[in-house]
């Protein structure tokens, strides 16, 4: 009987099949990024288990999953115990997880909230290291016809031809577009040029009855929404 008992006991597990024997018991959702981690690499080193390795790489980038997903090989072989396969284990599994937000936001054809354009945009251009403006082109049900990009590493209205914005908005009988753009520098306050652009794609919309629905900033954490805030 007592035996059984400490078979069940993490206490009595060895450190570095803690984490999958608590995966089979608990499930995923009981282990912490440090646990999920150490499964995937599989074994530390003589200083420290696995466990203990995954949680100095997380502290290295402040527990930021985000920012785990952007290391190198290079970066994570860095750590003592970790090699080329074990850095290319957690690099594949970060960029699956990234994939899977992105077929998920393929799979909301439906605009309902800023917050639902921030899920749709941010798998694509929340963690890009230049700016990039996409128009979101919807349909009177706004559901998106359309994500498309119009421009790639700043936006001015030199680089954003409002007449491209508006031909394909009625090449598709759009009757409505959300701007969406990102800030790789995480800041959330529009610029002079986004604030310029916004109302001068508002003005070309209002001439031919397609309304700006919003403007959304994307960050790789949060967003900012032109219309929440009152200023589209």
């Amino acid at each position: 009987m007592c035996s059984y008992n400490n078979s069940l006991s993490i206490k009595y597990w060895n450190e570095d099949d803690r984490p999958r024997e608590k995966l089979l018991l608990k499930g995923k959702t009981a282990l912490s990024d440090a646990e999920l981690v150490a499964i995937l690499i599989g074994s530390g080193n003589r200083e420290n288990s696995a466990v203990e390795l995954s949680k100095k790489i997380l502290q290295s980038i402040n527990n930021n999953l985000n920012a785990l997903g952007k290391l190198s090989v290079e970066d994570l072989i860095k750590f003592k115990g970790i090699g080329e396969a074990k850095a290319i284990s957690i690099i594949t599994a970060l960029e699956l997880g990234r994939r899977r937000r992105l077929e998920v936001a393929l799979e909301k054809p439906k605009i309902t909230s800023s917050k639902s354009v921030y899920e749709v945009m941010q798998p694509i251009i929340g963690e890009l290291s230049h700016e990039e403006f996409w128009i979101i082109y919807l349909n009177n049900a706004n559901k998106i016809q359309l994500k498309t990009q119009m421009s790639k590493g700043g936006i001015t209205g030199t680089l954003v031809d409002t007449r491209l914005v508006f031909k394909r908005a009625l090449e598709l009988s759009a009757t409505s577009l959300i701007l969406c753009h990102n800030h790789p520098s995480g800041t959330l306050k529009p610029s002079d040029s986004d604030i310029s652009l916004t109302n001068k794609i508002k003005k070309g919309g209002a001439v031919l009855d397609i309304k700006i629905l919003d403007h959304i900033i994307v960050t790789e954490n949060s967003y900012f929404s032109f219309a929440d805030e009152g200023i589209l």
